[in-house]
């Protein structure tokens, strides 16, 4: 198979798969991984794939959004490594909010059974995770996305208006230096805005494949968050602009 014939494969693999690892490609082709990894640099300089931490994913617009089943597949080593370091921030008596998304249900598993704290969460998903180990938790209520599961609507908005979170474990599509934070979807904007407006501390908890991106609606600035757990190793802009804040960052966490 010639170069352009392989990259062409590759860039349609990824498309259908919505991501593919570079193990997973290297098997398909018969190639070596550097192979592979020297094509993806290729096909990213081209605009035609976004390179990921072990593989590629294909080229999101500010509005393009993945189901939760897709998002849950995707660099799971990393949420669990994230979600490992999250357990550190758990303390007794608090009440803590757990936002919608597969990096938060990550932290919700791995939440320690011996910290006395009250959980919330716009997510049945999540809320179904406590249960099952036994711990009460409150849901927002509201009407159900069946894109991301995730809780939204006047139902939800007025639940977090009047309650207050100790602190917020908090996801995100996107996270940019000028951008801020942002989602592509408004109902799901306006609950990330309250929960962060609601929360006395804000960790937001993001794999590598969120930072230097925007999505379509902003929903806090990079001053808002108080800590960022990550498994990427952020440099430039992007970590300029969390020390421009103040903002606290545990970067490069892998288990």
């Amino acid at each position: 198979m010639l170069p352009a014939e392989r990259k062409r494969e590759i860039r349609d693999t990824v498309t259908e798969r919505d991501g593919c690892s570079v193990s997973e490609l290297a098997e398909m082709l018969d190639v070596s991984k550097a192979t592979i990894r020297r094509d993806l640099r290729d096909l990213e300089d081209e605009g035609l794939v976004e390179r990921s931490h072990g593989g590629a994913l294909p080229v999101r617009t500010v509005a393009s959004e993945q189901s939760y089943s897709q998002r849950g597949v995707q660099n799971l080593d990393a949420k669990r490594a994230i979600a490992s370091r999250a357990r550190r921030e758990f303390h007794d008596d608090q009440v803590v909010f757990f936002d919608s998304g597969t990096t938060t249900m990550e932290v919700a598993k791995q939440a320690p059974s011996d910290v006395g704290f009250i959980a919330a969460t716009n997510s049945p998903m999540l809320a179904l995770e406590f249960a099952d180990n036994g711990r009460d938790v409150k849901l927002t209520g509201g009407t159900l996305r069946q894109q991301t599961r995730a809780l939204v609507g006047p139902t939800g908005e007025s639940f977090l208006e009047r309650t207050n979170f100790d602190q917020v474990f908090l996801g995100t599509n996107a996270v940019d230096p000028d951008a801020g934070l942002t989602t592509p979807n408004e109902g799901e904007a306006r609950m990330k805005q309250l929960m962060c407006e609601q929360a006395q501390r804000v960790v937001l908890v993001a794999d590598e494949t969120k930072f230097g991106r925007k999505s379509f609606v902003r929903f806090a600035d990079i001053e808002t968050v108080d800590l960022v757990i990550t498994d990427a190793e952020l440099d430039g802009e992007m970590r300029e602009a969390f020390d421009a804040a103040s903002v606290d960052v545990v970067d490069g966490v892998r288990e």
